[in-house]
């Protein structure tokens, strides 16, 4: 992917801060990445956690931020009043709007919730959905019994090889937008169904 067209990153991550510092300094390592680079934010909204800590950094730097939440979550997850924040219905709008605002994704350590936006924006790239770039930011290892559980999808069959290449993972942000910006959807993917449809 040419690098000038990602202009805005959906960074998926948790609500708490995790157990170890260096979770929230590489939240703020990539967020100010971002701004350095000129690309946007889009992210949950939450000024909490590892949410709170990239889009501390973005906003320091004085780079765009635009927050997507639903109503319900408002308080919960302390949505920011200093951003561009849309606030919706549903867990299901949320993530499809945050798609659309976004042109390639990365996801940072998290809990289900991040695992399951992560996931979800993977196989939508499977389906031709989407054909953004989608980065792990493996802090400090975090993602590699993941890796590990993909690779085994694929020994075991149920993953096929290709698919390996729908997404870049690496334990540090220069690194990972190196992998990002040099991007191919895999060849075999084609467009199944349109988002409407999930």
């Amino acid at each position: 992917m040419d690098k000038r067209a990602i202009k805005r990153i959906c960074v998926f991550c948790g609500s708490l801060s995790g157990a170890r510092e260096i979770y929230g300094e590489q939240a703020r390592a990539l967020g100010q990445a971002m701004a350095e680079r000129g690309i946007g934010l889009v992210y949950g909204g939450g000024g909490v956690g590892m949410m709170g800590a990239v889009a501390d950094a973005v906003i320091e730097a004085k780079g765009e931020v635009i927050g997507v939440i639903p109503y319900a979550l408002v308080s919960k997850e302390r949505a920011r009043r200093d951003v561009d924040m849309r606030v919706v219905n549903t867990m299901h709008e949320r993530k499809a709007m945050m798609a659309d605002l976004s042109d390639a994704f990365i996801a940072m350590p998290g809990g289900f919730g991040t695992f399951e936006e992560m996931m979800e924006t993977i196989t939508w790239g499977q389906l031709g959905i989407h054909r953004k770039p989608v980065g792990l930011l493996n802090v400090a290892g975090y993602y590699d019994p993941l890796l590990a559980m993909i690779d085994r999808g694929i020994e075991e069959g149920f993953i096929l090889p290709h698919y390996r290449k729908l997404f870049a993972a690496s334990s540090g942000v220069d690194e990972l937008f190196d992998l990002m910006r040099k991007f191919q959807p895999p060849e075999g993917v084609m467009k199944w169904i349109e988002m409407s449809e999930t």
